[in-house]
């Protein structure tokens, strides 16, 4: 269910289904056409619902990303919880695991360098790294969600990689919070086995928590 607050990335490699690829194309598109000045309007708006989120109330680490392909934007949210505390990851991707992601200290002084897929992350230094058990939220980008905290990435499984750990040690497993353009919302996603469910998802129009019982 909707929460009201205030209006303002396939596990081992498994491909796509028909239905999904073809959705997610579909939203992404969605989320592209929005102007410069929506993207605004909608980071703004989600840095209001993300500092009222009870998930975040007590989380000192977070991890967030920087927006690319039309994403909605949690800088603004970064900026104001920074000055509470609140310590900021990006994801980086790892240079010996493929297809999983580590987590690098991210401050205003942090210099970036563009990955393999031309995404700005922080350098491969082991003492900035923090594990992913040990963030107490993630924040990222979803192509698509549904109520039930169903998710469509962009493709790649590396959430999924990372944070699968969660199905059997669900004591430590983070918040895992997407984050999306209210538009890019569906009444149903076709879900696959290796999907990583997700606690809540924020939009600029407020928040979903996901239904009990629907998790896993």
């Amino acid at each position: 269910m909707l929460t009201n607050v205030i209006s303002p990335h396939s596990f081992e490699d498994h491909p796509d289904s028909p239905s999904r690829s073809k959705l997610r194309k579909t939203l992404r598109q969605k989320r592209r056409t929005l102007s410069v000045e929506e993207q605004q309007i909608a980071a703004d708006q989600l840095a209001l619902n993300l500092l009222r989120h009870p998930d975040l109330y007590r989380a000192r680490h977070v991890a967030i990303y920087l927006p690319n392909d039309g994403e909605i934007d949690p800088q603004v949210y970064a900026h104001i919880a920074r000055r509470r505390g609140i310590r900021f990851y990006l994801p980086v991707l790892h240079p010996v695991h493929h297809g999983r992601l580590v987590f690098s200290r991210y401050t205003d002084d942090t210099v970036l360098t563009a990955n393999r897929f031309g995404i700005p992350e922080p350098p491969f230094h082991r003492g900035l790294r923090r594990p992913p058990w040990a963030l107490d939220a993630v924040l990222f980008p979803l192509v698509g969600f549904d109520e039930f905290g169903g998710r469509l990435g962009m493709g790649g499984g590396f959430y999924d990689r990372t944070f699968a750990f969660t199905r059997i040690r669900p004591r430590l497993a983070p918040k895992l919070i997407g984050l999306a353009h209210e538009c890019q919302k569906v009444s149903e996603l076709p879900l696959e086995p290796w999907d990583i469910p997700l606690h809540s998802v924020v939009t600029d129009r407020g928040y979903y928590r996901v239904k009990a019982g629907k998790r896993g």
